[in-house]
């Protein structure tokens, strides 16, 4: 009854949301579209209640796809407080065919790519539904309040999503998500078990506090001994050449067109060098050979290239670090190590101070979002196969072990030597193979 209700609750706002609508950003740029010639799917979409737009896009492996703009209320608890319009994609296999429901972290923009296709879709010819993340490029509500940046009122977009093109496609579904996609896939399911009939989330992590604080220990164990050290000593490396480094930081920084106004060159080149271990392993990265006589130039082409200075001064993902702030939680750096060095002594507090704009700096962290997921996890057996990289820092806060004792239907994969890239298709044949197994059955039940 509950699942009902909501479902209707939300067709309904959709009906009347152009009476007190509260408009998304206007797209950045120009798409690629198709002259629409009317089909069956076509006429199916353009009917659904609150769709505003349906546009014919270019596919490479789909019979027919299409950009969706749908009328979404700010908040699904609360329809006076306005509305929006999110984005998502449909990619037609047939009718008949399973859907898979991508759980989008942030923008969908990839699914404007013709040849886009995503694995578990590939390889048993499923439709597929993109839905961009709100907050994110087309998909944001204006004014942006970011009171309604939550997980809740994101899964509450996937399910009326779902119960909007179940009109569509019967058959079976199954929610999928990448990282911060994956930790959504797993929102998604815990406030709403029974809209798909599996979920496979890839590299999620579920932290439990801003500065969650298992990353560094992770971090800490990964790989030998002889490894570690090399890349500890890479980064004391960078901070005793300080004076040429934040010279040619400053320099990078304007050929690039970045700000060069974010923070000291000395204390963006400590964040850099605290990112440095992080990055490296996320992305299965090596540190490179190097001694006292390397030149400056190829140690800062290696560590401008893993600890990108990017990512502290170019705010393009402020969505996601409001919510980290607020629900979803991040990683912490151990600055024990490189104290005797660093300009910047104490860490703590660094997304705050960073990465939120100024109405956000006084978010505090609520913990009932990691909680909820836990507890969903504990007391149920879901039919859910979460994916993970052996090296990568973001499966520290995988789901823990424990929640996986005497259950029948989750299932964790960890890709040895596996970075975040991960996925179904890169695991070791015998894991695809039985990974691939599971999820056939399930299609087949």
């Amino acid at each position: 009854m509950k699942k009902i209700f909501c479902c209707g609750l939300v067709i309904a706002a959709m009906l009347i949301a152009p009476l007190a609508s509260v408009h998304a950003a206007e797209p950045a740029k120009k798409k690629k579209t198709e002259k629409v010639e009317s089909s069956e799917l076509y006429n199916k979409l353009k009917a659904l209640p609150g769709v505003v737009s349906v546009e014919k896009i270019n596919t490479d492996h789909f019979l027919e796809r299409y950009r969706v703009k749908i009328t979404q209320p700010v908040d699904h608890k609360d329809t006076t407080k306005g509305f929006f319009t999110q984005r998502f994609y449909v990619s037609h296999a047939g009718f008949d065919r399973p859907t898979q429901i991508v759980a989008e972290g942030y923008d969908a923009d990839y699914g404007e790519n013709a040849r886009h296709r995503e694995e578990i879709s590939r390889k048993f010819n499923t439709n597929q539904i993109i839905v961009e993340h709100r907050y994110f490029a087309e998909s944001t509500p204006e004014p942006c309040d970011w009171t309604y940046m939550t997980g809740e009122q994101e899964a509450a977009d996937l399910h009326a999503i779902n119960c909007a093109m179940k009109t569509i496609y019967p058959g079976k579904w199954f929610s999928t998500g990448i990282s911060k996609g994956g930790h959504n896939t797993m929102i998604y399911r815990t406030f709403y078990p029974d809209d798909v009939d599996f979920s496979v989330p890839y590299v999620g992590p579920v932290c439990f506090d801003v500065e969650d604080g298992r990353h560094e220990l992770f971090i800490y164990n990964i790989g030998d001994s002889i490894t570690r050290n090399k890349t500890r000593d890479f980064q004391r490396e960078v901070l005793k050449r300080r004076d040429a480094m934040t010279s040619m930081l400053k320099d990078y920084l304007v050929e690039n067109n970045m700000s060069t106004d974010v923070m000291s060159m000395d204390s963006l080149l400590d964040f850099c060098v605290l990112e440095y271990p992080f990055a490296l392993n996320q992305w299965g990265d090596k540190t490179i050979d190097f001694d006292a006589q390397t030149p400056d130039s190829v140690i800062f082409e290696h560590f401008a290239k893993i600890g990108s200075p990017s990512y502290f001064v170019v705010h393009n993902t402020t969505p996601f670090f409001v919510q980290a702030a607020k629900e979803l939680g991040y990683y912490s750096y151990d600055t024990s190590y490189l104290q005797d060095l660093l300009v910047v002594k104490d860490a703590r507090g660094y997304l705050h101070d960073i990465f939120l704009p100024e109405e956000a700096k006084e978010i505090k962290f609520d913990d009932s979002l990691h909680l909820k997921i836990y507890r969903f996890l504990k007391n149920n057996d879901p039919k859910m196969l979460f994916v993970y990289g052996e090296i990568d820092p973001w499966t520290a806060a995988a789901p823990a072990d424990y929640l996986f004792y005497a259950k029948n239907n989750m299932h964790k994969f960890v890709r040895e030597g596996g970075s975040h890239s991960t996925r179904i298709s890169t695991m070791p044949k015998e894991q695809q193979e039985r990974a691939w197994s599971i999820i056939e059955a399930w299609l087949n039940e």
